[in-house]
């Protein structure tokens, strides 16, 4: 009797440690990972061990690639934000107006680096919640998405070789012959139309593509925004920028920049009565700040 209680109480005792073992190997195995009783697993960790889940979250698309308005940098220095799926982080003026906007709307800003051509696509297909990369809100663009107030104002300006031809330029057609390009998409592109006698190359990807053409004597100048220009010439001694007292013909909508949003979203209110809340002055500080920080590489 003594020895089949024996038997009994041993087999007990090895159900028990087996039942609470594999408790042990599945908690240190999924440490950040908490299952309900229903077994959702909508719910992410980030860095910190906060659970963040979609609803809670802001996705921006941007370049990372068009400074002072949002780069790419290695760490998050000057307030730098990690991007989604990677080691880098972005920084610029879109970063901090993105900033501003997730805080006003209580949600963590994710940044989503994008294509330029890649922007609309991943706004319409619900990948990004909304675009801040520098963009114009124009009439064709309308078509496809919804802007937000404006949050920028720039003039267009030429980017060229300091110490060439067309440094001292006034006019825009002081650039007749000259070897002119943009980039891919945008508006600066359509308005070199407007030079006489012009060569107009071939429309390219993105800035940091145009000032190595620019550099290597490919180009004469490309066309740009006032930040962008400034921001050119400070990262690189080689090139100058001018500005027009006779320049391109634009409309308000053109030389504006907005956040893109979807058609009919609800951000669109929301994200308006957050910009009004940001005065010119800080948007100029801002400004100022991102073109000092920019790193020297782009």
């Amino acid at each position: 009797m003594k020895k089949k209680l024996g038997v009994l109480l041993a087999m007990s005792l090895s159900v028990a440690c087996l039942l609470a073992g594999c408790g042990t190997k599945t908690d240190s195995q999924n440490p950040g990972t908490a299952q309900t009783a229903s077994g959702d697993a909508a719910a992410t960790s980030d860095n910190s061990g906060a659970e963040t889940t979609e609803e809670e979250t802001f996705k921006v698309g941007m370049e990372a690639g068009y400074a002072p308005f949002n780069w790419t940098q290695m760490d998050d220095s000057n307030g730098g934000v990690a991007i989604e799926g990677g080691a880098e982080f972005a920084g610029g003026y879109d970063v901090e107006i993105a900033k501003k906007i997730a805080d006003g709307l209580g949600k963590k800003l994710v940044i989503v680096k994008t294509e330029w051509d890649g922007l609309v696509p991943a706004l319409t297909s619900g990948k990004i919640d909304a675009i801040i990369a520098g963009m114009s809100p124009t009439a064709e663009r309308k078509e496809t998405i919804d802007f937000t107030d404006n949050y920028y104002k720039s003039d267009l300006v030429m980017v060229v070789k300091k110490g060439g031809k067309y440094e001292n330029a006034k006019s825009i057609q002081d650039f007749k012959g000259a070897k002119i390009t943009a980039q891919l998409n945008t508006f600066h592109y359509s308005v070199i139309d407007q030079i006489e006698g012009v060569k107009k190359e071939t429309a390219m990807d993105n800035f940091p593509a145009m000032r190595v053409a620019l550099e290597s004597g490919i180009i004469d100048g490309y066309v740009s925004e006032r930040p962008e220009g400034v921001s050119a010439s400070a990262a690189n001694d080689n090139f100058a920028m001018v500005e027009f007292t006779d320049g391109f013909q634009t409309s308000d909508d053109d030389t504006a920049i907005a956040v893109g949003v979807a058609k009919g979203s609800d951000l669109t209110a929301k994200i308006n009565e957050i910009l009004a809340g940001v005065s010119e002055e800080e948007r100029t500080s801002i400004m100022d700040t991102a073109i000092l920080n920019q790193p020297a590489a782009q």
